[in-house]
């Protein structure tokens, strides 16, 4: 048997626009060409036409110069004519329509002009000047037969053109119809038969179908429809049963997905252990309807198991199994298996010792809490009858386990978190404490015993100026704390510097009565929340430096972004004199300041001269702007 051929929309369109398209494209072709000719045959006419001009010029230069020759550009000039005429110009474009009659009008030219030539142009004219004007008009009379020869030829070319024309518009109409004629057999018939289809399908028709089918895609389409309203058909006939089931299934996943948004936002938002634990039963209770559930959380040997939470439980259970071991129960029984178990509870007289038994219950459902293939708990559900999840409830109950199991941990690590933090923030106070004030105290702590030996010597000198020691040392001191109070205080933005560093300068210009200024230049990215803190450290120890040793009147902040980020704090005061990148015991600030610069990886450079003033210029590395290139100490949680 042969198979019918298959013929796509595309390829009948194609198929019956394609003849179509080779005639316009031939006819514009043939439109272009001729006017092409045309084109290179008025060119030549006027070509012709200025022969005319330059015989009537050259017999007026003859008739004037009659003891001399005529000038050799007009002869040139018409020898140019006759051979472009001959050869045409293509740039122009200039040509002449060629035919036997204009053939012949041009040798008749050509020959009239090398007779005309010989007789008055080349050499001294033998003949009067009446025969001069004879032969110019017989001359001219011969170029004005090729004009006339030439239009005549243009004339046909043009009636030409404008058949071409005529044919091209008859062909674009006869087009216009048949694509039209054929829009509506192979497009527009379909789309009306499925149209009036699918109405009848929306009336509640549902025999409604599809009858002439073709061999393109509409064809391919009806069948489709064919095939969907049977199917539809068959639904419908089936309706309330497959309704009922899907509702059925759509309330189960509804509930299963609230349970799971509830135990998720209970997650997110518990801090405290309780809290959670509490909650947690409250919600598996309702999701799973289980008459009790117990949260049993082992220890790290998984030997014993620690109650943190029930619902629905007997009291005197509750008080009983408070802390159960190993393999005593029901629960507490570690598993191989990863998932849940079902265990039914058995009434024989080896088990009616147990709580649950007493209690009542038939099933308890033990789900495992596991993180990382680490046990860390259970949960258990108590039901008063048998029962077997399905198996999505067992997978909602596994994923509540899971859920648990992270909670549980982020707790945990939240608290670790918080004991480093405090130990962090510790070990911060103690350096900053032993880096500012215990500098200050020991320093006081020596004069005291120099104020001892002077009191015993009875030197009176001495003790005045140990005492203006002391007085000075205790000043510092007093500074420094407000000065670490202040600090404590400061806080960086997460994303821009800027608002901390001007906080910085006016707190130091409350503080000591300095002016200062301020200026930041370039876009750069921002600093991360712990570089940010280093960095404003060691301004505020370059400002304390300032107010404690510089005597200025002026201080300047200059901040520059890009293309690394630089920060200069510089000084009008008295200045010293600095040699080395090692500061001695006697420069402490400078001294804490290049440890902190080290510590984030920069570079510190200070210059100074005495009486020049004194610059602190603080250079991060490139790309110091991620978190994870600085570790720091988190100083700025501290508070005063």
């Amino acid at each position: 048997m042969t198979a019918n051929k298959q013929w796509s929309l595309g390829a009948k369109l194609a198929l019956l626009g394609a003849p179509f398209l080779l005639l316009v494209l031939l006819s514009t072709a043939a439109t272009l060409w001729v006017s092409w000719q045309l084109d290179g045959g008025a060119a030549a006419v006027n070509e012709a036409g200025r022969m005319r001009m330059q015989a009537y010029r050259m017999s007026f230069s003859v008739g004037l110069v009659q003891t001399g020759a005529v000038p050799a550009q007009q002869i040139e000039e018409f020898d140019q004519s006759i051979s472009i005429l001959r050869t045409g110009d293509p740039e122009r474009p200039l040509f002449v329509p060629w035919d036997s009659n204009v053939r012949e009008k041009f040798e008749t030219v050509a020959r009239d002009w090398s007779g005309y030539r010989a007789r008055w142009l080349d050499g001294r004219p033998a003949q009067p000047a009446e025969r001069l004007a004879e032969e110019t008009g017989a001359f001219v009379a011969d170029i004005d037969a090729l004009v006339v020869a030439i239009e005549s030829h243009m004339a046909r070319w043009t009636a030409v053109l404008y058949l071409l024309q005529v044919s091209v518009l008859t062909l674009a109409i006869l087009v216009a119809v048949i694509l039209v004629y054929t829009g509506y057999v192979f497009v527009l018939e379909p789309v009306g038969q499925l149209k009036q289809a699918i109405e009848k399908i929306q009336q509640g028709n549902f025999d409604a179908r599809v009858e002439h089918l073709t061999s393109d895609e509409f064809g391919t389409l009806a069948q489709g429809f064919n095939g969907m309203a049977e199917n539809l058909q068959h639904m419908y006939r089936h309706l309330e049963h497959k309704v009922a089931e899907k509702t059925g299934e759509l309330e189960e996943k509804n509930e299963r997905l609230e349970g799971l948004y509830e135990v998720t936002a209970l997650v997110a938002n518990s801090t405290a252990l309780d809290d959670l634990a509490q909650g947690f039963v409250k919600s598996v209770a309702r999701i799973a309807r289980a008459d009790g559930v117990t949260i049993r959380w082992s220890d790290q040997d998984n030997q014993r198991y620690l109650m943190l939470a029930a619902q629905g439980m007997p009291q005197a259970l509750v008080d009983a199994e408070q802390c159960i071991e190993k393999g005593g129960c029901y629960c507490g029984a570690v598993s191989a298996e990863p998932g849940l178990r079902v265990i039914p509870i058995q009434a024989d007289q080896t088990l009616s010792q147990l709580s649950c038994a007493r209690a009542g219950f038939k099933t308890v459902i033990n789900i495992p809490v596991r993180l990382h293939e680490r046990l860390m708990g259970e949960v258990d559900l108590f039901f008063n009858a048998r029962v077997s999840p399905t198996p999505a409830l067992r997978s909602l109950l596994e994923a509540l386990g899971s859920h648990l199991a992270s909670a549980m941990e982020n707790l945990r690590l939240n608290a670790l978190e918080k004991e480093a933090a405090v130990a962090q923030e510790r070990l911060y106070l103690a350096r900053e404490l032993h880096d500012s004030i215990a500098q200050s105290l020991a320093f006081t702590k020596i004069q005291v015993q120099l104020m001892r030996d002077a009191v015993r010597s009875g030197n009176s000198a001495e003790i005045q100026s140990v005492l203006e020691e002391i007085e000075i040392g205790v000043r510092e001191s007093y500074g420094d704390v407000r000065e670490l109070l202040i600090h404590f205080r400061t806080r960086t933005n997460a994303e821009d510097i800027e608002p901390a560093l001007v906080t910085t300068l006016r707190k130091f210009e409350h503080q000591s009565g300095v002016g200062t200024s301020f200026s930041i230049q370039g876009q750069g990215m921002p600093l991360s929340p712990d570089l940010q803190i280093q960095v404003l450290h060691i301004i505020q120890e370059a400002l304390s430096n300032v107010r404690k040793h510089a005597h200025a009147t002026q201080v300047g902040l200059d901040v520059r972004q890009q293309p690394a980020w630089r920060f200069a704090v510089s000084d009008n005061g008295v200045g010293f004199d600095f040699a080395g990148d090692q500061p001695d015991e006697t420069h402490v600030g400078l001294r804490i300041m290049k440890e902190r610069a080290q510590r984030i990886g920069a570079e510190l450079d200070v210059i100074s001269a005495p009486g020049q003033g004194t610059s602190v210029v603080l250079t991060l590395p490139p790309h110091a702007q991620p978190m994870a290139q600085v570790v720091v100490p988190p100083a700025e949680s501290v508070t005063a």
